[in-house]
């Protein structure tokens, strides 16, 4: 008997990997970082502006949502179809600030409190809500914004 071909078991040898570069990634980074701190400040000042009563539906995350979406579904639409902007407007804007705006920790948070607090069924209410009308606010949203900008064209 005789030893197979070793030749063909050989690995092909893998490109080699460049080193991140931070100089062109850095300002995508910072702009995310304040853009994320934007938003986050606005959701916290909806939070503190419309508190969420003890065992109660979480109004202010649930619009903090809802409206994040509906925003994200016209900016992805007119940074898309209309504007051709700098590259750091979708990072800094789609990212950053409705990144920070909107939030999945704060209600997954406000439905194990619920839970928690002996609300399961408000905290299912709110589960399958948000849910919904986060996913249509994007989708009416962005539907809406091309129906206006086509009906807009001459």
């Amino acid at each position: 008997m005789t030893a197979p071909d070793t030749e063909s078991l050989s690995v092909p040898a893998r490109p080699r990997r460049r080193p991140a570069d931070w100089r062109g990634q850095a300002p995508v980074v910072a702009v995310v970082a304040l853009g994320g701190a934007l938003g986050a400040t606005a959701r916290y000042a909806a939070a503190l502006w419309w508190p969420a009563q003890p065992g109660g539906f979480p109004w202010a995350t649930f619009w903090t949502n809802v409206v994040g979406c509906a925003v994200i579904g016209v900016f992805m639409v007119v940074i898309t179809d209309v504007w051709a902007a700098h590259r750091l407007v979708r990072p800094f804007f789609g990212t950053g600030v409705l990144g920070g705006f909107t939030t999945f920790s704060t209600y997954a948070v406000d439905i194990q409190k619920l839970v928690d607090a002996g609300h399961p069924r408000t905290g299912l209410v709110y589960l399958a809500a948000t849910l919904l009308a986060a996913l249509t606010a994007v989708w009416l949203a962005a539907t809406g914004t091309r129906r206006v900008l086509k009906w807009r064209q001459p």
